[in-house]
């Protein structure tokens, strides 16, 4: 099975967090999930993620420690994700290779239709405090 190596950020400004709605076209398309992508070989999961979301949304984080590491199964793949807490340092976010981007509080995310790899650490984001000052 193909195993795929992604960088994700949980980034935040003013106690909100940013999140993503994948591409209709895309794998899990229409679902939201938290801006990054996949690694590339012999870059880090840091640099990735500075990249992507420059791709993705035309924006600058500081990324900040990792929160949490997961490994889930897909039909046709396996993903290994690192989700790094991020502050937010410039530009406004555009919808360069989103579907749509939204600033949620802790209770918002509910509304929100993640995929299953994400069920633990949305688990983790209602119930921790201190990643949303």
């Amino acid at each position: 099975m193909k195993r795929v190596e992604v960088a994700a950020g949980l980034v935040f400004r003013n106690g909100l967090l940013l999140i993503t709605q994948r591409r209709p076209e895309d794998h899990l398309g229409g679902l939201w999930e938290f801006p990054g992508g996949k690694r590339e070989p012999n870059e880090t999961y840091e640099e990735c993620l500075h990249r992507e979301l420059r791709e993705e949304l035309d924006i600058e984080v500081e990324v900040n420690e990792l929160v949490e590491s997961i490994s889930h199964d897909y039909p046709d793949k396996s993903v290994h994700l690192k989700f790094f807490r991020c502050d937010w340092r410039k530009d406004e976010p555009r919808k360069i290779h989103v579907h749509d981007f939204a600033w949620v509080n802790r209770t918002e995310l509910s509304n929100y239709e993640f995929p299953a790899a994400d069920a633990h650490l949305l688990t983790t984001l209602r119930e921790r405090n201190d990643l949303w000052v």
